[in-house]
């Protein structure tokens, strides 16, 4: 899974996605990622097998996300703030860990596919781009691709939206 995650490239994958019809996914998230919060967390790659997930708090920030299910687009999504995660690695040692930023959005994301859910069945904000779009966005420091050379559709006006999650 690993593998087949670097090669899209992203920066998690679950293994419905492959598919495997196992509860687990696959994720890391590098430094340039992470938000510099203490809770965002830079880890390797990363096997979480039965996962739960938990959100600390009712808060939630819209996030742009994209996923190895959907080529090509990416949405304004809410996620909870903070959350915990815990489960199982591939040698049966628990992993447990309170999580903000990036790291959360990132569990959330592939947890949701555990239980069948894409991002779209999250959306609140109708925002989407294509991936072209939003990297440019985000490479000359603008988060919201709508602006950029009109390859996204503003659908609809809301809050603004924290930095895009992976693909996976």
């Amino acid at each position: 899974m690993f593998d087949t995650m670097e090669d899209a490239p992203g920066t998690e994958l679950a293994a419905p996605q492959v598919p495997v019809p196992l509860r687990l996914f696959v994720f890391r998230v590098q430094p340039n990622r992470s938000t510099g919060s203490p809770d965002d967390t830079v880890v390797g790659n990363t096997v979480l097998i039965n996962p739960v997930v938990e959100p600390l708090g009712a808060e939630k920030q819209l996030r742009w996300e994209g996923c190895l299910s959907i080529p090509g687009l990416r949405a304004a999504v809410p996620r909870f703030t903070r959350v915990r995660y815990s489960g199982v690695d591939c040698d049966e040692r628990p992993v447990t860990d309170e999580v903000s930023g990036f790291h959360a959005g990132v569990v959330q994301h592939e947890n949701d596919h555990l239980d069948g859910i894409l991002y779209p069945t999250r959306m609140t904000d109708f925002r989407m781009g294509f991936n072209a779009s939003c990297c440019i966005g985000r490479r000359y420091g603008r988060i919201d691709p709508c602006h950029v050379w009109g390859h996204a559709v503003r659908m609809h006006v809301g809050a603004g939206i924290a930095g895009s999650a992976g693909v996976g």
